[in-house]
């Protein structure tokens, strides 16, 4: 007795059933509806996948079997949709595997799959979570289907509500004659739009017009094959024109051209479109992508390198992998791949044109040349092509690379806007070239020109060159003037600047502003000093830099600068050195910092008060 006590304590080894997780469909309709999909008009996709699907899993087996889908909207106790495909069907106990078990995929090795593993790579989507997708739209599904695998079997009836329950049943032989499967849908409430039939047409259109069965909603046809870039054309001419019209259907732009990619190996076959218009690079282009027919994305971001940002792409694949929503690409090798090879068809495209068709290169250069300038950064191939073509500017005009190369021993740029502004004038008329490095790409190209153009000296124009080439006042003469010189320089001090005198072309301009991003940036640190606590201006102190200041250059062969070198009286010549400074900064077209738009003001009015003395004095 205490033994059997003593056993009948102890835990039970037996095994214990294993439990089924217990699936809230309400609760998984709204994580389809509000997070998996973006937006319910997947539901009829997933109804094209699965009926496609099923056609193509007869055709392993049965390669005569029809291939037909069709698409009823009509009204039964409210907004349905009806859709019938000839393809494998199901078995009573296909209908339990299948449809009863969320998740589970038609084409496993098991069940409905049996026998034809090989053409997996065939089918688009799962069969079971395709049909749990419709609940978004719709209150009920009923499926009715016949095995074309087990033609002796009884079609089966599956009927499912969104709160979770269904039933199966198995239906007399008339009830189906034929092998294939249909699909009610009954709208749940506030979605009937869904279902009307003007917008299950235009969505079988848009998901499945590249769809290699025959496909209609009721006697219209969905299909339009072959796709528009694999149809025959008397001429390249007339296949432009084409192209053309599909891209304004499909984007709404007539493109400037269209490039043919074609990647047999990546099984991709499509067409990019050339945008009309310039764009940011920061622009996330988008593009739609076909998996076997069926539309994946309009949204596909990641399709082309970054650099291909002014072309839009429709293309049909069967090797990329989609997500889990199968609403974009998943990031893998096998789109990396396919990435690099789209970018080489694009690469191939432009060196065509610069071959064989410089006009067209030119009007597309004068649009997109910017995209072109960021592949030709990391493509040195690119870019020599691109020399004679690409265009910069420069001290001599609108001109290539090439050109400008050839007209000066030494490429002189400067790497901002505002420093080639500063010197862009003075710079040619010395004599110098100068290429405006200041835009997107400019600076990085000039620097590698040496790299495919042997020989090519690139040097970097700062303040100090500027001087270098200005012509020096003869020493007497400067030294005559040293009481002026002294005056201006005290007068621009508190600015952080000198005061330079020398001799330069043209001579209409009396007074130049020169400084580099060392001293703007020793300026800029000055000014935060000042304005920081004790902390921080300790701090900034210590960051103190030795870099040169900026200065204004006065030209001495200026008839302005002489008379004002003659001046006696301390003050004027002060407010005349504080007006050339402020004349030299907007030639320069510099932002004013606030010192400098009191120095303006101040100036003015010192002048006005100057010029109307002789009559206050009257």
């Amino acid at each position: 007795m205490d033994s059997q006590t003593s056993k009948s304590s102890q835990p039970s080894q037996s095994p214990q059933p294993p439990h089924t997780f217990q699936v809230d469909l309400r609760g998984l309709v709204d994580l389809l509806s509000h997070h998996l999909y973006s937006s319910p008009k997947v539901y009829l996709r997933e109804l094209l996948q699965n009926a496609v699907d099923a056609i193509t899993a007869r055709r392993a087996e049965q390669p005569d079997a029809p291939a037909r889908v069709r698409l009823y909207a009509h009204f039964e106790g409210g907004t349905a949709l009806r859709v019938e495909d000839t393809g494998v069907g199901l078995t009573e106990a296909d209908v339990h595997s299948l449809l009863a078990t969320i998740g589970r995929s038609s084409k496993r090795t098991d069940g409905i799959a049996d026998g034809i593993q090989e053409v997996r790579s065939e089918f688009l989507g799962q069969f079971g979570i395709g049909l749990l997708a419709c609940f978004v739209v719709a209150e009920r599904i009923r499926v009715v289907s016949r095995s074309a695998r087990t033609p002796d079997a009884a079609p089966v009836e599956w009927t499912a509500s969104d709160d979770g329950s269904y039933t199966v049943r198995t239906l007399p032989h008339e009830a189906r004659p034929e092998p294939g499967t249909t699909v009610h849908l009954v709208a749940r409430a506030g979605a009937g739009e869904w279902l009307a039939p003007e917008r299950v047409l235009a969505l079988a259109r848009d998901f499945g017009s590249l769809l290699p069965y025959d496909v209609r909603v009721g006697e219209e046809a969905v299909t339009d094959l072959p796709a528009p870039w694999d149809r025959s054309y008397p001429s390249p001419a007339t296949r432009r024109v084409a192209l053309a019209r599909h891209c304004h259907e499909l984007f709404g732009f007539t493109p400037l051209d269209s490039i043919e990619l074609d990647v047999p190996l990546a099984g991709i076959r499509g067409v990019a479109y050339v945008l009309p218009s310039a764009v940011s690079p920061a622009q996330r282009a988008t593009h739609r992508v076909h998996l076997k027919g069926m539309l994946l994305t309009e949204r596909a971001e990641q399709l082309l390198p970054d650099w291909a940002f002014f072309v839009r792409c429709v293309l049909d694949t069967d090797s990329l992998r989609p997500t889990a929503s199968r609403e974009s690409l998943y990031e893998d090798e096998t789109l990396a791949a396919v990435r690099e090879a789209l970018g080489e068809r694009i690469r191939s495209w432009l060196t065509g044109l610069a071959a064989g068709d410089p006009e067209r290169l030119e009007a597309f250069l004068s649009v997109h040349s910017l995209g072109v300038k960021s592949l030709a950064r990391h493509d040195r191939e690119m870019l020599r092509t691109m020399l004679p073509w690409l265009p910069f500017e420069t001290t001599d005009g609108q001109l290539s690379l090439e050109e400008f190369a050839q007209r000066h021993p030494v490429v002189h740029f400067t790497r901002t806007v505002e420093e080639y502004r500063q010197v862009a004038p003075i710079a040619s008329a010395q004599g110098v070239g100068v290429i405006n490095g200041g835009y997107t790409y400019d600076s990085e190209l000039v620097e590698a020109l040496p790299s495919v153009r042997p020989g090519t000296v690139v040097a970097e124009l700062d303040a100090d060159t500027v001087t270098a080439h200005l012509d020096a006042v003869d020493p007497a003469e400067e030294l005559a003037l040293s009481g002026f010189l002294a005056a201006a320089r005290a007068k621009l001090d508190p600015l952080g600047c000198d005061v330079v005198l020398r001799a330069f072309h043209p001579l209409s301009v009396p007074a130049l502003h020169l400084d580099d991003r060392a001293a703007r940036h020793e300026q800029a640190r000055a000014e935060a000093e000042e304005q920081a606590d004790d902390l921080w201006a300790g701090i900034l102190g210590s960051l103190r830099g030795s870099a040169p200041r900026a200065r204004l250059v006065l030209n001495h062969l200026n008839p302005l600068i002489r008379r004002i070198s003659s001046l006696g009286d301390p003050e004027l010549i002060g407010t005349a050195t504080e007006s050339l400074y402020g004349q030299a900064l907007l030639m320069a077209q510099r932002p004013l910092r606030p010192a400098d738009t009191a120095l303006l003001n101040r100036a003015f009015i010192g002048l006005l008060e100057w010029a109307t003395h002789g009559e206050d004095g009257n």
